[in-house]
């Protein structure tokens, strides 16, 4: 009995020392094992450096590289290509030559196929809006009426083509006339006029379904309604319904 209890007694004091041993300040050794973990995590973060970086390479190019040729000639590149010191004391229509030169990120090259940095260009001296109806393009309008008396305009907004140089804002506003079409052909009008027109059938065609119907119960107005839309038709006066002009 003596010898268990001694035994018991041994064992409690090894389980003691074992528990300070633990306690103790060699338990830090178990934290030594967790640092290099969270240093790994930290690496996978991005420096301000590498996101400057990424930041640089996905900034947006300008507008006007998507329009200017690569390695053209300097004298070709399109308006927005291109800075040129205008003078607007130059005398209306005649020919002046600005000197210019290409924008940022733009390449261009003379007739000798050498890089330049500055160049000349010539053209009329005139503003934008003074341009012939063939430099430019325009939002069309498809609501207004063609066939009126006096005949309609309609505000707008213009562009000037890329090719073509000019003084002054390159797009501005303009009133034209409506000239828009609907597909109506005046051939086919005149020639259903004069052989079914006592029908109405050229009324139909056009459009003007209520004037058709009355030509037709009336049979042409006794030939008198057909006679007078063979002229109107004619010379243009009587058009598509939708107000559209004649192909």
């Amino acid at each position: 009995m003596d010898l268990m209890m001694a035994l018991k007694r041994v064992c409690r004091v090894l389980l003691f020392v074992t528990q300070m041993y633990v306690f103790s300040g060699r338990g830090s050794l178990s934290f030594e094992y967790s640092q290099p973990v969270a240093q790994p995590l930290k690496d996978t973060f991005p420096s301000s450096t590498t996101a400057t970086s990424i930041k640089a390479t996905t900034t947006k190019m300008p507008e006007y590289m998507e329009i200017c040729p690569s390695n053209g000639q300097c004298s070709r590149l399109a308006s927005d290509c291109m800075t040129c010191a205008t003078n607007y004391s130059c005398i209306y229509g005649k020919l002046v030559t600005f000197n210019c030169t290409a924008k940022n990120g733009v390449v261009c090259f003379d007739e000798n196929s050498q890089r330049q940095e500055y160049f000349t260009i010539s053209m009329a001296c005139q503003f934008c809006w003074q341009l012939p109806p063939s430099d430019y393009v325009c939002n069309l309008s498809s609501s207004c009426k063609t066939i009126s008396c006096p005949r309609q305009r309609y505000n707008t907004t213009c562009t000037v083509l890329d090719h073509v140089h000019c003084l002054g804002n390159r797009t501005f506003p303009k009133m034209l006339y409506c000239n828009w079409t609907g597909g109506y052909k005046w051939s086919t009008a005149l020639a259903l006029s004069i052989t079914l027109g006592g029908f109405g059938a050229d009324r139909f065609y056009l459009g003007q379904w209520r004037e058709g119907l009355g030509k037709l119960f009336s049979f042409g107005g006794l030939g008198i309604w057909t006679l007078i839309d063979v002229f109107l038709i004619s010379v243009g006066y009587v058009g598509p319904a939708d107000g559209s002009l004649y192909i």
